[in-house]
């Protein structure tokens, strides 16, 4: 042999007899054993409407239809200053009401539409947008579709003010 020698121990080893059928019944019963997981009902969805302008933010949680109001909050309610209700912690504060109200009637998650003021005022969210999709996301709801349905007219309306445009 080489350099290193190996010794082997024979260790004796119990034979247990047990007949194969006792060994299933036994594992069939501890399977049976634990407590079975309940299941919840089917899943239920809704869509949350987010409008955000410069001014304000107002989320709105609808059924899947769209008909049904489950909950709505605006910035406006959680501060005391007109200037704060655009602001990112109002969208917050108004995601999470929704998200408290949404979670009591058993909603598991949503779609989210975004809204900005469109027409012939600005195509960009404000600043309370982003802030109110991440206190949805984090509300612990699945987040189906995020879509922008801001309203942008095809046929260039006229800015109001006429011809000579605002005169001051």
């Amino acid at each position: 042999m080489s350099e290193v020698e190996t010794e082997v121990m024979e260790v004796p080893v119990e034979k247990t007899e047990t007949p194969v059928e006792e060994v299933k019944s036994e594992a069939v019963e501890e399977v049976k054993s634990q407590p079975e997981t309940k299941k919840q009902g089917p899943e239920k969805w809704g869509i949350a409407h987010i409008y955000s302008s410069y001014n304000n933010t107002i989320i709105h949680m609808t059924d899947l239809t769209g008909a049904e109001t489950v909950a709505i909050s605006s910035g406006g309610v959680h501060v005391n200053a007109d200037r704060y209700e655009s602001s990112p912690f109002a969208a917050m504060k108004a995601a999470n009401a929704v998200v408290d109200a949404a979670r009591t009637k058993l909603f598991t998650g949503f779609h989210i539409r975004v809204r900005a003021v469109g027409g012939m005022g600005s195509r960009v969210p404000g600043p309370g947008a982003q802030a109110a999709i991440r206190a949805l996301a984090r509300g612990g709801f699945k987040i189906g579709r995020i879509d922008d349905v801001t309203p942008i007219p095809h046929d260039t309306t006229r800015k109001k003010g006429g011809k000579r445009g605002r005169r001051v």
